[in-house]
């Protein structure tokens, strides 16, 4: 069996890799989409980051506190999270074929386009900029808005193409 490799951490940290994870073993007909799955999920988290700084700023902003430690929430569950729950299903599944990887992958990953809409609309009080939460405070911080419209357009993208990739998953597995 092979040694732990994911996620990567410098020798500094006593921690260890908790998977292992090595596209190669994927066969070549799903070794693509299995990468863009994982891309996706950096994207996730990536904007998961960028909407702590985008709450930051609408705190700055004058926008109250909720929203800046809902963000920590977000941060801190969902990248983990969403790496165990959809993504490492979907690479066994491409890896094994199993019908029940993909069935935890389809469902899990709905719940998180899902809450990609959920987050792209940005409902004030949950820790995600947003579309709502955006455009309501250009009335109070301009600079503030702009620096939220980032992790709003980001989460706009990560709805969009989880929709696409869902799609072209389900597709790849009719053909």
């Amino acid at each position: 069996m092979a040694e732990n490799n994911f996620p990567p951490l410098p020798g500094f940290i006593p921690l260890k890799p908790c998977f292992y994870q090595d596209f190669e073993e994927i066969p070549d007909q799903h070794r693509t989409m299995c990468k863009r799955l994982y891309h996706l999920w950096i994207l996730y988290g990536v904007t998961l980051l960028v909407n702590f700084l985008g709450c930051m700023a609408w705190m700055f902003g004058g926008g109250g506190v909720t929203n800046f430690g809902m963000s920590i929430i977000w941060v801190i569950l969902f990248t983990p999270c969403s790496y165990v729950c959809w993504f490492r299903p979907i690479y066994n599944a491409f890896k094994t074929d199993s019908s029940f990887y993909f069935m935890a992958f389809f469902f899990v990953f709905m719940a998180q386009l899902f809450i990609a809409i959920i987050q792209a609309i940005g409902i004030p009080g949950w820790g995600v900029c947003g579309w709502l939460g955006t455009i309501s405070f250009f009335g109070t911080s301009i600079f503030a808005s702009i620096i939220m419209l980032i992790p709003t357009l980001m989460f706009t993208a990560v709805a969009v193409i989880s929709f696409v990739v869902l799609t072209k998953v389900r597709l790849s597995l009719i053909y």
